[in-house]
């Protein structure tokens, strides 16, 4: 409860902070981004790469299904938490027929039958609640995020259901293969993060705001003036 209050105390981002973008930790997070990219490179690249592409995607599939499917229900206790209960039934059915048919999870089916995935976290629930979005941040390791996503994240790591059901080590499972989907998925997309974080002019600004553009669309906080479109991204250096 301090980390969600702590959120609710935060200046908001998208409405009232110059183009509509709130980081006023801007050399920390500078410092951080440097980082990052020199782990990205020596680390989550080559590994990712290695992992996520060529005769490595099929595998990576399977992986990411099993994975995604854990999450689920975490995803519906937080659909639950915002009243989209249309969302939550959707999910349910759909962790049941993974579960089933999918042999707990390594297959999707579900998407073959129309339940395709409804992703969720405790970010877009504390937006529904209408937490504002707080300072922009760049995490360690994690990347870039905000005040209200970093607290979301936090809060994500007790809602799902499961990780109080399994056995140890059994409920680590989930978090090792999710850790493992990811960096899959950073060898899958390999050109276009190399694109934002090595031949950008400035790969700290691109980040920022391809981060706050795609997370504001997936939550439709699209009606402050400064919203950024894909067109506004500045692709000097690509």
């Amino acid at each position: 409860m301090t980390l969600i209050g702590l959120a609710a105390c935060s200046t908001p981002g998208p409405g009232e902070a110059p183009d509509g973008i709130f980081d006023p930790q801007e050399q920390t997070n500078r410092r951080i981004h440097e980082m990052n990219k020199t782990i990205d490179e020596k680390v989550l690249r080559p590994v990712g790469t290695a992992i996520g592409g060529g005769e490595g995607g099929g595998a990576m599939t399977v992986v990411s299904n099993f994975a995604s499917n854990l999450d689920t229900p975490g995803t519906i206790v937080n659909q639950l938490l915002q009243l989209d209960f249309e969302g939550a039934v959707h999910n349910t059915w759909r962790f049941v027929v993974n579960t089933t048919i999918g042999l707990g999870g390594l297959a999707d089916p579900a998407t073959m039958i129309g339940l395709t995935e409804d992703e969720s976290d405790f970010g877009e629930t504390l937006y529904v609640w209408g937490f504002p979005e707080g300072e922009y941040m760049e995490l360690p390791v994690l990347g870039p995020s905000t005040e209200r996503d970093a607290t979301g994240m936090v809060v994500d790591l007790f809602t799902n259901p499961l990780s109080y059901v399994l056995p140890s080590p059994e409920k680590y499972v989930g978090t090792g293969l999710k850790a493992v989907a990811k960096l899959g998925k950073r060898g899958r997309y390999a050109e276009l993060v190399d694109g934002v974080l090595y031949d950008s002019a400035d790969s700290y600004a691109q980040s920022r705001m391809t981060y706050l553009q795609n997370r504001r669309y997936e939550l439709g906080d699209q009606a402050m003036d400064t919203y950024i479109s894909p067109d506004d991204i500045d692709t000097e250096g690509f």
